[in-house]
């Protein structure tokens, strides 16, 4: 059919990688695709009115980790509360 789109249009489409797409394809978020075993394996087809109000999903994942603190010197440290010891 001339309205289905590979993963690699898909994916030009939203500027992912077609990785990404297959991922959405397995995922059902085209509700229409379909996997075809073609000479070269198989390839998913994605027909275009399963992009029509299609956003792509937010990134998940870890967390980026937040900036290192500073470290303190010896000098800014805060002196230990305690007992003194006996020189």
């Amino acid at each position: 059919m001339s309205d289905e789109l590979s993963t690699a249009q898909v994916a030009e489409r939203f500027s992912v990688t077609p990785a990404n797409v297959r991922l959405w394809c397995k995922r059902g978020l085209f509700p229409h695709a379909r996997e075809v075993q073609e000479s070269r394996g198989s390839v998913w087809r994605i027909p275009e009115k399963d992009l029509k109000g299609f956003k792509p999903p937010k990134k998940t994942g870890r967390p980026p980790k937040p900036p290192a603190e500073p470290v303190e010197t010896q000098a800014e440290a805060k002196p230990k509360r305690g007992r003194k010891r006996a020189a």
